[in-house]
């Protein structure tokens, strides 16, 4: 199962990509964001655990994450919770008035009832596709707010 949402954001890149890897801050910005908390340090990145609300219904997992600065990339292997297995990549790229954000979920779903149609329009739509969209809707609104009040911010000079 794939899912991919992308969103543009008139900010600068690099203070998008900020925003995105600050994980553990997610909660204070994000009102769906129930807490991430880090958990320590692996060899492939920081793990943490991160809990969100989907609507009502809350939802939890452990996730391992791995920031490649370079490229405005931010990895996550899903190790816990009912997403384990789940790979989600964050790509961070210019554009011309600020950022393209897109987010790649990827997930193997191993159990037949799940594999189905219904498994993977509730996984897939209801879960992973309302997080990540509502992610994006909120951080370009905060990101957008404070590049507009940030009068020499590059998003604006362009």
């Amino acid at each position: 199962m794939r899912t991919i949402d992308t969103i543009e954001i008139a900010a600068d890149p690099d203070a998008v990509y900020r925003a995105a890897r600050e994980t553990e801050r997610w909660p204070d910005m994000l009102p769906h964001y129930r807490w991430v908390k880090v958990m320590g340090m692996e060899t492939e990145g920081q793990r943490m655990e991160m809990a969100a609300r989907r609507g009502w219904i809350p939802v939890r997992w452990v996730a391992v994450q791995r920031c490649v600065e370079e490229d405005r990339r931010i990895h996550y292997r899903h190790v816990g919770g009912p997403t384990r297995g789940m790979r989600v990549v964050w790509e961070i790229d210019p554009v011309e008035h600020g950022t393209r954000v897109t987010l790649i979920h990827e997930l193997a779903l191993q159990t037949p009832v799940v594999r189905s149609w219904i498994g993977k329009l509730i996984v897939g739509h209801f879960f992973v596709h309302d997080i990540a969209t509502r992610t994006l809707r909120v951080m370009k609104r905060l990101l957008e707010e404070k590049a507009c009040a940030e009068p020499s911010s590059p998003a604006l000079d362009r």
